[in-house]
């Protein structure tokens, strides 16, 4: 797990919005979510949560921009190469949702549950992993 000792770097695609993750990643899981879906191309994301001062951009801050939907966290991208890095803002608020394809290396810690199964694709069936299934949106502890 990352730690201020060891911590988890990550970036966007191109290398431009560098960042580390500080602490341990409180949960895990994969969202089913139209948003997930059209902004990363994908059926599911897969994202931990951490402490919003446990992720901390190392690099390329200018290049940080985000889409702020009417509900939910907003949404971090490189300006320069699109990559998703993370949801919410560091140091704000409680908790920021790192896109775990940005980061590299383990997080130590694998998906814990599913959510958004209402807005799941039904020409890609989920795997049946016996983790928790929400329709909607997972409350946060």
């Amino acid at each position: 797990m990352p730690s201020p000792d060891e911590p988890l770097p990550g970036s966007c695609a191109c290398g431009t919005v560098r960042f580390q993750v500080v602490a341990n990643f409180q949960t895990a899981g994969y969202c089913h979510c139209f948003r997930c879906q059209r902004r990363a191309g994908v059926p599911w994301s897969m994202n931990g949560l951490v402490r919003a001062d446990a992720l901390q951009v190392l690099e390329g801050e200018a290049a940080v921009r985000y889409w702020r939907p009417p509900e939910g966290m907003p949404k971090a991208f490189c300006a320069v190469c699109g990559g998703h890095v993370w949801s919410g803002e560091p140091g704000v608020g409680d908790v920021v949702g790192v896109r775990f394809g940005a980061l590299h290396g383990d997080p130590g810690i694998v998906p814990q549950w599913r959510q958004w199964l209402e807005s799941a694709q039904d020409w890609h069936p989920i795997p049946d992993d016996e983790l928790p299934r929400f329709s909607g949106r997972r409350e946060i502890p």
